[in-house]
């Protein structure tokens, strides 16, 4: 599978080597997008290093993720190639004249360097310290890099299209001196070469009209030859043309993936064949009709390519639908042959091939939205579920933090809770094979919660919230926050909140409030805030004698969302405590100024009534 989707990894870093240095090496620098052009050097001699390490290493089993990400370099190199060689090689004067578009050019090689970088698992790779960091470096200045445009060549360019306007036939010979000059034309002998290069412009363009013409006639003919004798089941039943991509919705029902994408965008959130609701918008390949569809192609004759039955309505379908799992076509299809290519790995693959091939989804899902949609879309999910259970510690580890950055995306919490993960992430989060998946699994089930019903259903698990306060216990302070931050979360839903009480995490939290080093105050705070609101938690609060002269330190040292939470405990336990609460307040001298301070304090004043913190004034001196 590998050698029908890639080069072999020797041969492709021999190419990227010699053709980078290609690159590098073009001597006579173009008089046009000079800074664009420089820049571009300066990342493609970057990117040589790490080739040339590369191919050092002598590493025979490179990961195919970067494999495919090599191969996707090499695509933009080479196109940065040409794009460089015709600004160098042409009509200086129509480049001028092209300038936003060749601006805009370069700004997309750049965002397809940082998208094929995304893809690129670097702690697999053999190469120093140094070159790992030149290239994280570059990623993230290719990541923000914005469109840049030379003014000074827009300003050349509009006094040449004003020139070219005009109807006098004398000109400024300083002007159009100067405009031959800021492209590099000085002597004669330039401007008959500029003569010529400008009538093979000419001609390319006319040229490239007509075959533009005669494709599209050509392949509406083509297409139309074979619109019959197409099988029902290979028909879309959105478009009943011949499916390209066939792909599963939610209902079951398979559409090729351009129709039912249209439907999904155009606010259809219903099965076009069944009329059934979709609960989530993924759509999953259907790999098996697919390899029937090719084999009925060759079979046929009919170029795999051109399985549609029109190409023109397919063009303005291309041009005006916005395919939901689509951003920059080229980039997104390198991430969902990886992600096919991964899952396939997930699925039927040694242990270690499962372990590196978790690892390389728990990479692909870091960044981006479009990565987790189109990792989802490949069918990852299910089997990363699986693999929670494996006994390999790296294995359990990678998968659950390729879950956790899977779940980032809304939808596909949506499909992580339908493919019964909570189950596992809950045994993850109790007996995890290593700390830091223990950790991640907490993160996933704060992440999971964020969506109403998954509260219900998390919290109903017997074993998540007495599990999430284990690693409130035993947790680092990382763990102990997302321990905190998924109890805070679930204990928005009111059933919640005995269970918490019960799980024994009130006298831990308040522990964790006299506990500097462990740095999650305000989170522990929110929680206790939470409780306060049911009976069982208010009386485990009231048991703390601690409580009180912590909550008033806080009330002048704490962030501002940690006075709040403090303002809210102090005032839930004197309107319930009665007079003992208000005896111990009194007793701490620094309540009465703090409480004081606290009544003039705008921002505080903005999250209580005045009324709520004269109240607690006077609980307080009047004991």
């Amino acid at each position: 599978m590998g050698s029908s989707i890639f080069l072999q990894s020797n041969s492709l870093l021999e190419s990227l080597i010699h053709l980078s240095n290609e690159v590098s090496s073009i001597e006579k620098l173009p008089s046009i997008q000079v800074r664009n052009v420089s820049t571009m050097l300066r990342r493609i001699k970057v990117l040589t290093s790490l080739f040339e390490e590369i191919q050092e290493s002598n590493n025979p089993m490179l990961p195919p993720s970067s494999v495919l990400c090599l191969s996707e370099l090499f695509s933009v190199i080479r196109r940065v190639k040409s794009t460089m060689e015709g600004c160098k090689n042409g009509s200086s004067l129509w480049g001028l004249i092209q300038t936003e578009r060749l601006s805009n050019q370069f700004h997309v090689f750049v965002k397809e360097i940082a998208r094929a970088l995304d893809i690129l698992p670097l702690s697999l790779l053999t190469v120093t310290v140094d070159i790992k960091e030149q290239i994280e470096l570059l990623h993230r200045q290719a990541k923000r890099v914005e469109l840049y445009v030379d003014p000074q060549e827009i300003q050349t360019r509009d006094v040449l299209l004003t020139l070219m306007a005009s109807e006098k036939t004398m000109f400024d010979v300083e002007t159009v001196k100067h405009v031959f000059n800021s492209v590099g034309l000085k002597t004669v002998l330039d401007y008959e070469e500029e003569m010529s290069k400008l009538e093979d412009e000419v001609h390319k363009q006319a040229e490239s009209e007509e075959n533009d013409v005669r494709q599209v006639s050509g392949s509406v003919s083509k297409n139309t030859s074979v619109s019959f004798n197409v099988p029902d089941e290979f028909r879309c039943p959105i478009s009943l043309d011949l499916m390209k991509d066939p792909v599963i919705v939610a209902s079951g029902h398979t559409y090729d993936r351009s129709s039912i994408a249209q439907w999904i965008n155009t606010g259809h959130y219903t099965c076009p064949k069944s009329g059934q609701r979709l609960i989530h918008m993924a759509l999953i390949p259907n790999y098996a009709l697919k390899s029937l569809l090719h084999q009925w192609c060759q079979e046929n004759n009919i170029p795999l390519t051109e399985c549609s039955s029109n190409a023109e309505s397919e063009k303005k379908m291309c041009e005006k639908v916005v395919d939901h799992i689509s951003a920059t076509k080229v980039a997104i299809d390198s991430v969902k042959r990886t992600a096919e290519f991964v899952v396939g790995k997930l699925a039927m693959g040694s242990v270690d091939i499962q372990r590196q091939a978790a690892y390389e989804l728990r990479l692909l899902a870091k960044t981006g939205m479009d990565n987790r949609r189109i990792i989802a879309e490949a069918g990852a999910i299910p089997f990363l579920v699986t693999l929670l259970s494996s006994n390999d510690p790296r294995t359990q580890e990678n998968a659950v933090t390729a879950l956790l950055n899977l779940s980032i995306f809304d939808n596909n919490k949506v499909l992580i809770m339908a493919a019964g993960a909570i189950k596992n992430i809950v045994d993850v989060l109790e007996s995890g094979k290593t700390m830091e998946a223990r950790e991640n699994a907490a993160a996933a089930i704060f992440s999971l919660s964020m969506i109403d019903d998954f509260k219900v259903a998390i919290g109903a698990h017997s074993q998540a919230i007495p599990a999430l306060v284990g690693l409130l216990r035993e947790g680092t302070t990382t763990g102990k926050r997302d321990a905190a931050m998924a109890l805070c979360n679930l204990a928005l839903y009111n059933a919640n909140k005995p269970k918490t009480v019960a799980a024994g995490a009130v006298p831990l939290l308040i522990e964790l409030l006299m506990d500097d080093k462990a740095g999650i105050t305000d989170d522990a705070l929110g929680v206790l805030a939470l409780l306060l609101s049911c009976p069982q938690g208010l009386e485990a609060i009231k048991k703390s004698r601690p409580l009180v002269p912590l909550l008033i330190d806080l009330l002048r040292f704490g962030s501002a969302k940690g006075k709040e939470n403090s303002i809210m405990l102090l005032l839930g336990l004197c309107k319930d405590g009665g007079e003992e609460v208000a005896r111990r307040l009194l007793i701490n001298p620094r309540s009465i100024p703090s409480l004081q301070s606290l009544a003039t304090d705008g921002q505080v004043k903005l999250m209580f009534n005045r009324s709520e913190l004269k109240w607690l004034k006077l609980s307080v001196s009047e004991p």
